[in-house]
């Protein structure tokens, strides 16, 4: 039995995002019943795409449906998510939870408070080879965890310069918001969430402000540097209460090589996952038969991330129950990580954070 079906779901911000889930919904044969945004253009392009009524008031579509998924610019994840959760709806936020770090926290507090369930869209968690990592690490395959550098670099790739993406009050940052989130993420799953104790960051802004940005293709339309008041890279050190330590290095331009791999260092073993690729590969060493080293290419099959985390998101809408994978908790710990970036760059030195309790990685 299809559970998919019985699902009645609703997509919130109908831009480029919201038809990349909705394609995935239909894939998966949940009921679609329609759309909300505040742009009439956006509203009709999908209204006549998906043959759905589209709404501009929240009550109308919130009245209609079992649960939303939310992709709308970060500054608007607060209002429709908290609505969402006050109507008694299960909510697939997309990353990251809010612009702020304030914002995150009373989205927290409204979850902790509704009858229904937020789950975070980090799709990435979804891949097969970060299963397999995850697996092998719960495992105790690669002994006690030391290192982990995260990657996220692209040489260029600035979001459309004009668009949200570049708007500090609308996006809240720029690539450390943006793809950063996603590193910063992957990192803490794959330690099953430590408490973070301390974070050093610098973010930059040293391309997207400039008249003369070199690009071969931009995401978007480019109307130059005008309002663009955001970072374009950023560069962090964290480190955990049991001692291990995460290194990040994040950029939408940069003169250097596109670069999304993940290296995992612990004392039995480690790891190389490549984020773009799917590439993976474990290295061990070992005496028995004389000293040697090993490296594993891992095969796993492709999967659509998007697609695989909505699966889960509609089983458990379909079953009444909380997933127990991509809390609020979770996000919410991403979001102290990526403020603690921000303010140590302004300030120019190291914060400590609280020692807050970590949340279950699941």
């Amino acid at each position: 039995m299809n559970t998919s079906s019985s699902v009645r779901v609703g997509i919130v911000g109908l831009g480029n995002i919201g038809h990349h889930h909705a394609d995935r919904l239909v894939d998966l044969g949940a009921d679609l019943v329609g759309g909300l945004d505040i742009q009439a253009d956006a509203r009709r392009r999908f209204a006549e795409k998906y043959d759905v009524n589209t709404y501009e008031e929240k009550a109308e579509l919130f009245g209609e449906v079992d649960a939303v998924v939310i992709t709308t610019p970060n500054r608007f994840h607060e209002e429709y998510a908290v609505a969402a959760l006050d109507a008694g709806l299960d909510v697939l936020l997309e990353k990251p939870l809010a612009h702020s770090l304030e914002s995150a926290e009373r989205i927290a507090d409204a979850a902790k408070q509704a009858d229904g369930f937020c789950m975070v869209g980090f799709n990435n968690r979804f891949a097969n080879p970060v299963e397999v990592v995850r697996h092998y690490y719960e495992d105790g395959r690669f002994g006690d965890m030391s290192h982990i550098e995260a990657n996220y670099v692209r040489r260029r790739g600035i979001p459309g310069r004009g668009s949200w993406f570049t708007s500090k009050d609308i996006s809240g940052g720029g690539s450390l918001i943006d793809i950063g989130v996603h590193a910063i993420d992957l990192a803490l799953y794959f330690l099953d969430f430590p408490k973070v104790v301390e974070v050093s960051g610098v973010t930059r802004s040293q391309f997207g402000d400039k008249d003369d940005y070199t690009f071969v293709e931009m995401w978007g339309d480019d109307v130059g540097p005008e309002g663009f008041d955001v970072d374009d890279s950023a560069s962090a050190f964290i480190r955990t209460a049991e001692g291990t330590t995460i290194s990040l290095e994040v950029a939408w331009a940069t003169n250097r090589p596109t670069n999304d791999e993940f290296f995992l260092r612990g004392t039995e073993g480690g790891a190389r996952f490549d984020r773009a690729s799917h590439e993976l590969e474990v290295y061990e060493g070992g005496t028995g038969g004389g000293n040697h080293l090993s490296t594993a290419n891992i095969e796993t099959q492709p999967n659509d991330t998007h697609k695989s985390e909505q699966k889960l998101f509609l089983e458990a809408v379909a079953a009444g129950e909380h997933p127990g994978r991509n809390t609020v908790e979770q996000g919410l710990a991403v979001q102290r990580v990526i403020d603690a970036i921000y303010r140590s760059s302004e300030e120019g030195r190291s914060v400590r954070l609280d020692p807050v309790e970590a949340p279950p990685a699941n």
